[in-house]
């Protein structure tokens, strides 16, 4: 019920300053050919294609371009660019007066989101269903270039059917210029699949939220609806910097940052068989336990996502025990590196909590290139120069170990529990391989000796083994003292990343 409020609030609205500007044109006389001609613009900007098709929208489920931006924004901070510029297609009837509408299928501006500047265009799926055509690019290219301008984000609504047909060539530009983000959408449709591979195949299926969020890992989130996604929209962006060029965030914290918490000292069973939630450790330490994932139904053995620590935004990695062990593999890998790089592209401190029994051994890890695909997250970890905060949990197994923002990819700090064991392998495997079965108590011995922190910790690997209780506490400790870190890599042109 709150959503369909929000709803009929953002459709009310617009409705609302439409009439008002038709009350406006209506009173006071006839008003010049200029002023008048400007209203009646502004009242079919305002309107989009119609009320027939704002009203077919909404039946689907969705709101308009403007709706959107309304509920996306704070109130009254909406500036609108280029209401008045129409599509200059003339081939197949476009030139008709019909088929112009003022802004065409794109309402672009910026606005404000918890008071912070933010650039924005929304799709208009009731013009021409979204399509794409030069005036709907050189909108979108003039909001990204003052965005770039004043170091401010650019935050793309998009609802939109693809290239626009009747304008061929000059549309597939637009896309060159604005390089606009399809995830959402096919490459080719199921009609076009059918004729090419006679598969049978529906929209959901080929290109659904599903498959986007869960197997292809093209989508970073799904939502109920327009008003979920929005709302989550803005509190996504209440974490991040509006540039590289800016800080990380920080906001008042009424959570105190010498907190212990209790519970992590029992958090890790016993037995190093046995999974836990590492989500539990990580709403455990961070602020109020607010913890924004992404991807959270993709490779779901690694966790990745924004928090605060004492009010500074950070972002956290950590291997989920619950799914394959949190063993890394190849989508992990890719998952947890393009977070990493994000984070450091933005300055934003990364956290790592580990618990990694290795990379997930198997022929088609293998013939997928785990090898290089791993290298990945090692590449990112080792280009980060963002503050770099190392858990180690429990396993920290083999080369997996070293993946995982170990000191030897110039970690900053680096800690283990009690319960850590870093080591080559387990050691039921490595009693196997080392006494082919002729040793039975070896177990026991290789356990004493490479089963715990110590042989970490004596090499300077680890920089302290912690309670866990205090985690939290060092944490943010280590922040205060890093949000001074300065450190460069040697020049390059670019990275040559193991893509």
């Amino acid at each position: 019920m709150a959503a369909l409020r929000l709803l009929r609030r953002a459709a009310g609205a617009v409705r609302g300053r439409a009439a008002a500007g038709s009350r406006g044109a209506a009173s006071g006389g006839r008003p010049p050919a200029v002023p008048q001609r400007i209203e009646e613009k502004r009242r079919a900007a305002l309107l989009g294609g119609g009320t027939a098709r704002i009203e077919a929208q909404h039946k689907r489920g969705k709101l308009t371009a403007r709706e959107r931006i309304l509920l996306l924004l704070d109130p009254d901070s909406f500036d609108e660019y280029d209401m008045f510029v129409e599509h200059r297609c003339s081939d197949f009837g476009m030139d008709s007066s019909k088929n112009k509408y003022p802004g065409d299928s794109v309402v672009t501006g910026r606005g404000r989101i918890n008071g912070r500047l933010a650039y924005v265009f929304s799709q208009d799926f009731t013009v021409f269903g979204g399509s794409l055509s030069g005036a709907h690019a050189q909108k979108i290219c003039k909001v990204m270039d003052q965005a770039a301008l004043v170091g401010a984000p650019v935050i793309g609504l998009n609802d939109s059917g693809g290239a626009r047909i009747q304008e061929g060539v000059e549309s597939l530009a637009g896309y060159a210029d604005i390089f606009l983000d399809t995830s959402y959408l096919f490459i080719t449709g199921p009609d076009v699949v059918k004729s090419v591979t006679n598969e049978d195949v529906t929209q959901e299926q080929l290109g659904g939220a599903k498959t986007h969020t869960a197997v292809s890992g093209v989508a970073h989130r799904a939502f109920e609806n327009d008003i979920d996604a929005l709302l989550n929209l803005r509190e996504f962006f209440n974490y991040l910097p509006l540039s590289n060029r800016d800080p990380a965030p920080v906001c008042e914290c009424h959570d105190p940052s010498d907190r212990l918490v209790p519970e992590l000292d029992t958090i890790v069973p016993m037995e190093s068989t046995k999974a836990y939630d590492m989500l539990d450790i990580i709403h455990a330490i961070v602020d109020e336990r607010e913890f924004f994932e992404i991807m959270p139904a993709y490779a779901k053995n690694i966790v990745v996502g924004f928090a605060r620590m004492n009010g500074r935004t950070v972002g956290i990695v950590g291997n989920q025990p619950k799914v394959a062990s949190g063993c890394l593999d190849i989508n992990s890998s890719v998952k947890g590196a393009r977070f990493v790089r994000f984070c450091d592209a933005f300055n934003i401190p990364l956290i790592t909590f580990v618990d990694v029994p290795g990379f997930l051994p198997g022929t088609a890890q293998e013939y997928g290139g785990i090898i290089r695909h791993g290298a990945k997250l090692l590449f990112a970890f080792a280009e980060a120069t963002v503050p770099k905060i190392t858990v180690i949990t429990r396993k920290a197994y083999g080369g997996a170990y070293d993946v995982m923002s170990s000191k030897h990819l110039r970690g900053d700090a680096n800690y283990a529990w009690p319960t850590a064991e870093v080591a080559v392998m387990g050691a039921k495997g490595a009693v196997q391989i080392i006494f082919r079965g002729k040793e039975t108590d070896a177990e026991a011995e290789y356990v004493e000796k490479f089963a715990n922190p110590f042989p970490a910790a004596m090499r300077g690997f680890v920089d302290d083994i912690i309670q866990p209780s205090t985690t939290r506490m060092r944490i943010c400790r280590d922040l205060d003292v890093l949000a001074s870190k300065t450190q460069s890599s040697l020049w390059k042109k670019h990275a040559n990343i193991p893509l």
